[in-house]
């Protein structure tokens, strides 16, 4: 697959505010992922069910807007591990040929640069959380580092992709002083989200990363996707439910996590895995998913 492919399917936007921005900064912003929030999104929501669970007042309010900002230094942090270790393989995949070290907008040690920059700006945050937040923190880095190598040695880099995005779900859990055995149910939970909504998105790839060797549950589960993708979230929704017992939530947690339940049901009904504009929109979509559930956590404590 030739760069000239990217124009076939990708998810890059680079017009809108991206095409406002001064020529030097449009590379860095696209590496960042600026154009594309959602994974941003994704990363923050499991931090913020945490949260929502153990504090209250100013003090949720603080923590969310804490997590918010290290969920966009990281998100970009990430991408940019992630993008250097992949440029060659990118440069052959139709999707993110374009991605600016791929593409040759951006050097190696201008992203090297970059990355300290993000990392810097994340060290800040975590600092501004309570100490044991610290440790936890730190723990996320091995997978940070490592994720990017697991589509080339597993067939379950999704897995390896939901230990590292619901992190922010025991992160949170430590800032907000939630109970241990609520916190492993709210990131096994999350584990499980992901290890769903990121195997609709790697069929986007499906047939390029057989190409050139990239493994993924999407080419694993191949045309049952469908009923794996079930699995993984009545799991996740279990799970959540036995945080709310694990946590003392009242009963209209449950009745409230009806609402994210549909949107899943839904994900799984529409979904097309031979559609990549669909399997990106029904990704998308997990934002809102996200969201209700933490809806459902404050209803829950109200």
């Amino acid at each position: 697959m030739t760069p000239q492919a990217a124009t076939a399917h990708t998810d890059i936007r680079a017009g809108g505010w991206i095409a406002r921005l001064p020529a030097r900064l449009r590379p860095y912003a696209l590496l960042a992922r600026i154009d594309r929030p959602i994974g941003a999104w994704l990363l923050y929501l499991p931090g913020l069910w945490a949260i929502v669970l153990g504090a209250s007042g100013p003090r949720m309010v603080a923590l969310a807007l804490l997590f918010l900002v290290g969920s966009l230094v990281m998100r970009a942090a990430g991408c940019v591990v992630n993008d250097l270790w992949d440029r060659d393989l990118d440069r052959r995949v139709a999707r993110t040929a374009a991605r600016p070290l791929a593409a040759g907008s951006v050097t190696p040690f201008g992203a090297l640069v970059f990355l300290a920059i993000l990392c810097a700006v994340g060290l800040a945050v975590l600092l501004a959380l309570p100490r044991l937040a610290w440790l936890v923190g730190v723990g996320s880095l091995p997978l940070v580092a490592l994720y990017p190598l697991a589509k080339r040695v597993t067939w379950w880099p999704q897995a390896v992709l939901g230990l590292t995005f619901g992190w922010g779900a025991p992160l949170g859990a430590a800032a907000a002083q939630v109970a241990l055995a609520p916190a492993l149910a709210l990131y096994a939970a999350a584990f499980l989200w992901i290890l769903g909504y990121d195997t609709i998105y790697a069929h986007q790839d499906r047939e390029d990363d057989a190409l050139v060797g990239i493994r993924s549950t999407a080419r694993l589960f191949g045309g049952r996707s469908r009923r794996f993708i079930a699995l993984f979230y009545a799991g996740m929704m279990a799970l959540l439910v036995l945080a709310g017992i694990l946590a003392g939530l009242s009963p209209a947690y449950d009745a409230a996590l009806s609402l994210p339940a549909l949107l899943l049901v839904w994900q799984v009904v529409r979904l097309d895995v031979n559609d990549p504009a669909r399997c990106l929109a029904l990704f998308r979509a997990n934002r809102d998913v996200g969201l209700l559930i933490a809806l459902a956590i404050l209803v829950g404590r109200a």
